[in-house]
C-alpha cells in the first residue's frame, strides 16, 4: 500500500497533534517493511508552519519514504484544501490510505481511504474556551470525518465515548482507540541543561500545558498559594509550556496571590530540558479541566515522577491507580492532594516507584503496530458510504 500521512504540525513548538504524528511516522516506518509512505508537510487550511521545508518530519533517508506535496505561501494552501483540483489524489501521489493528524478532514477523496485520529471534543464541550476561528476548524473537521472518514483513531476510550455520543450515526466498529505513549525511552542521567540548571533536583514542583482555560493553572496556582502561606512548601512551583489566551491573567493571577517569588516560568522548554525536569521534580501536576489524552502525564510516570491529576475526561485512563486524582474544579481537593505529597514521603516514594510501570503499559510500538493492522483492515472493507446503502 501507499499511505499518505500528514505531518504538517511536527515542526517547531509541537502539541499534541505534532507529537501524536510525529512518534507515529517513526514506529510506523520502523516496524513496516512492505508499505510505502508519502509524507505531507503541510496539510488542510487549518494550519500552516512557513519553515515546514526545513522543519517538519522528514525522513526521506528512510527506504520507501516520500516527501509529499507542499505549499510555500499561505494562500498557495488555503486555494489548494478549499478548492481542490480535479487531479487531488494525483497531486497527492495517488495514495491508497490518506491519515490526517491534525483537525482537517479532506472530503474529495475519490479512492484513496480516508482514516482520521480524533484528538478530542473539547471544542463542543467547552467552546467558550477557544476562537470562533478554531471551534469553526474544529467543528468541519470532525463533523467530516464522522461523514467521510474510513477509520477513526481515538486516543482515548472516553474520547471514542464522547464522539459516538456527538455523532451518533458513525458507525461504533469504526472507530478504534489507540493510545498514545511517551516519546521518552530513557531518564536524562546528567547534569541539568543549561535552561534548568538553577533548579536543584526534588526541590521544586512542576506544572505543564500552555495558559489555555482548559489547563487550570488559575485554580492550581490558587491551590499552592494555600501551601506556601501556611508554610507546607518551600519549594517553587516550576511551569513550562506555550502561552495561550490567558497568558497576561495569569501573571495577574500569580502577583495578587503573592507567588512572584514562589512560581518560576520557563515558557517552552526542549526535549532535553522537558525531560530532567520530568525526572527530577518533586511531583508534577496537572489538574486539567478537559484531556483527550494527556501526553504529559504519560510522559512524567515514564520518567518516573510522582503525579497529581484530575479525575475528569480520559485521565484517568491515562494515570490509573498510580497518582493522585482529584476534582479539577475544586481548590480545596487540589490543595490537599498537593499537601499529601508535600508532607507523606511513603505516599510520594509509592508513586514514583510504581510510575514506569503504568507507562510501560502505553507504547509507540504497540500503536504503530494497531495502525498498521488497522490500514490493511480498512483496505479491505466497503466504505462507509456503501455501507450506510446497503
Amino acid at each position: 500500500m501507499r499511505i499518505g500521512l500528514d505531518v504538517s504540525q511536527t515542526g517547531d513548538f509541537k502539541t499534541g497533534c505534532g507529537y501524536f504524528a510525529d512518534s507515529l511516522v517513526r514506529h510506523l516506518v520502523a516496524i513496516d517493511r512492505t508499505n510505502s509512505y508519502i509524507l505531507y508537510p503541510t496539510f488542510g487550511p487549518g494550519y500552516w508552519d512557513p519553515r515546514w521545508a526545513t522543519n517538519t518530519l522528514d525522513l526521506t533517508d528512510q527506504p520507501r519514504v516520500q516527501r509529499g506535496l507542499g505549499h510555500h505561501r499561505l494562500d498557495q494552501l488555503e486555494g489548494f484544501w478549499l478548492d481542490p483540483p480535479a487531479d487531488l489524489e494525483a497531486q497527492l501521489g495517488s495514495p491508497d490510505i490518506i491519515h490526517s493528524n491534525n483537525f482537517y478532514c479532506p472530503t474529495g477523496l475519490k479512492t484513496a481511504r480516508l482514516v482520521y485520529t480524533l484528538h478530542d471534543l473539547v471544542f463542543a464541550s467547552h467552546p467558550e474556551w477557544t476562537t470562533e476561528a478554531n471551534w469553526r476548524n474544529c467543528f468541519d473537521g470532525v463533523f467530516n470525518a464522522s461523514v467521510y472518514a474510513d477509520r477513526i483513531v481515538a486516543v482515548s476510550a472516553y474520547t471514542r465515548a464522547q464522539f459516538l455520543s456527538t455523532f451518533p450515526h458513525y458507525p461504533p466498529h469504526r472507530i478504534n482507540v489507540v493510545y498514545e505513549a511517551s516519546r521518552f525511552d530513557k531518564p536524562h542521567n546528567g547534569p541539568p541543561p543549561r535552561s534548568v540548571a538553577h533548579l536543584a533536583a526534588q526541590q521544586f514542583w512542576l506544572a505543564g500545558g500552555s495558559t489555555e482555560p482548559r489547563k487550570n493553572l488559575t485554580r492550581l496556582l490558587e491551590a499552592f498559594a494555600r501551601l506556601t502561606a501556611a508554610g507546607e512548601t518551600r519549594h517553587p512551583l516550576v511551569l513550562f509550556g506555550g502561552t495561550g489566551p490567558q497568558h497576561d491573567d495569569l501573571e495577574l493571577t500569580i502577583n495578587r496571590l503573592g507567588l512572584a517569588n514562589h512560581v518560576h516560568r520557563l515558557g517552552y522548554v526542549d526535549d532535553t530540558a522537558l525531560r530532567w525536569l520530568y525526572e527530577h521534580c518533586l511531583a508534577f501536576c496537572y489538574p486539567s479541566l478537559y484531556e483527550g489524552f494527556g501526553l504529559p502525564v504519560v510522559e512524567a510516570l515514564s520518567l518516573g515522577a510522582a503525579v497529581l491529576t484530575s479525575n475528569a475526561t480520559s485521565l484517568p485512563e491515562v494515570v490509573g491507580d498510580v497518582g493522585i486524582l482529584v476534582d479539577p474544579f475544586d481548590v480545596d481537593a487540589i490543595s490537599a492532594g498537593l499537601r499529601t505529597l508535600a508532607s507523606d514521603a511513603s505516599t510520594l516514594a509509592g508513586l514514583r516507584s510504581r510510575a514506569r510501570g503504568q507507562a510501560s503499559r502505553f507504547s509507540w510500538q504497540r500503536a504503530a503496530t494497531q495502525i498498521d493492522d488497522m490500514y490493511r483492515e480498512v483496505v479491505a472493507q466497503p466504505s462507509p458510504a456503501s455501507e450506510r446503502k446497503r
